[in-house]
């Protein structure tokens, strides 16, 4: 269950109809590797709500926190300000095979296709799975498309297999909020892989869960992790105004108990679905919300990334792989301690 449906309130905003990053049409799917006793990981594939991603661009924006990651196809996001194909994540040492399908994915929708800039990003998942083994295939890459879908798993699936979170189980997870601007709605959603946290920062709408829960079993790395988060939004925005957006995901990163400690890879993709960058046709005017409309956007991409990284733990299912056991979080003993700080919803219990 997700943080609304047990009572946790995180911020203020009203949630999209789904809660999730489909609001915005984009469909989420999953391949999920669980191998002998050392494989635990996956690509996750994230569909924008276009027929055909490299002929009907989005704009885009990307923002680096710390940059101890490898996400593929930033540079060129930032510099055209447009992303031309599907997004993926997977686990480190895969991002160029998986980057390698995506290609291959873009050849077979664009036959005069000579030149194309895939998006994948990553986190390291080898406390739980072999990453040397460079398990992940170009056909889970399709495998994953093939499954895209508005309704999707989170949790401990596709890319989120073999991934942490506070010493916890962590993977995908995601969260909307809806705001109104001059009279128009717009939604705001973030799509999360986490894989980041020392147990002793974790912090649920204000609470020190991870104090709490200090001694609860499972412990045992540096916090480092990484994690990488793609927001998306329905709001007529410039790239230039898209990055201002991913800039504020980072402070619902900050708000679960996040520090981007060294060794963290802190990454964010921002993109609009709201208007295209068409590839072959003349250019025609485009709209978007003057900067002075943006604070509740704003707010609204926090509250979205800062419940999808709690959502991921909610939904995520304790994982042995690799030598090590990455339990669940406790939703029980969660509940509990929500309750005696006075943050438990108690129409919902």
């Amino acid at each position: 269950m997700k943080a609304p449906e047990l009572g946790i309130k995180i911020g203020v905003y009203e949630h999209g109809k789904r809660n999730s990053i489909a609001d915005l049409g984009v469909k989420v799917g999953h391949a999920t590797l669980i191998e002998g006793e050392d494989v635990r990981t996956g690509v996750t594939v994230l569909l924008p709500p276009v027929k055909n991603p490299y002929k009907e661009r989005l704009f885009a924006s990307t923002f680096v926190m710390n940059g101890f990651s490898k996400p593929i196809g930033f540079v060129q996001v930032d510099e055209l300000g447009y992303i031309e194909t599907p997004v993926a994540l997977t686990n480190t040492l895969s991002v160029y095979t998986v980057a390698s399908a995506m290609v291959k994915h873009m050849i077979e929708l664009n036959p005069d296709l000579k030149s194309v800039s895939p998006v994948v990003m990553e986190c390291n998942d080898a406390y739980l799975n072999n990453v040397r083994k460079m398990a992940v295939k170009e056909e889970h890459y399709f495998e994953a498309l093939k499954n895209a879908s508005l309704d999707f798993e989170e949790g401990a699936v596709g890319a989120g297999t073999g991934m942490s979170a506070f010493e916890f189980k962590g993977g995908i997870g995601s969260s909307s909020r809806v705001v109104e601007i001059g009279g128009e709605e717009y939604t705001v959603a973030s799509l999360v892989l986490a894989n980041f946290g020392k147990r002793e920062d974790l912090t649920i709408a204000g609470v020190p869960v991870g104090l709490e829960l200090k001694d609860y079993p499972g412990r045992g790395t540096s916090g480092k992790g990484s994690i990488s988060m793609v927001v998306a939004t329905d709001a007529p925005l410039t790239a230039r105004q898209l990055k201002r957006l991913a800039k504020r995901a980072v402070v619902g990163l900050a708000r679960t108990g996040g520090y981007a400690y060294h060794g963290s890879g802190d990454v964010v993709l921002a993109f609009s679905t709201a208007q295209t960058v068409p590839f072959d046709k003349e250019p025609h005017p485009i709209s978007f919300l003057p900067d002075n409309s943006l604070s509740r956007l704003f707010k609204a991409t926090a509250e979205a990334t800062e419940e999808a990284i709690i959502n991921a733990l909610l939904q995520a299912k304790t994982v042995e792989g690799n030598g090590h056991v990455r339990y669940a979080l406790p939703v029980e003993k969660l509940l509990e301690i929500m309750e005696r700080y006075g943050r438990l919803e108690r129409s919902t219990q």
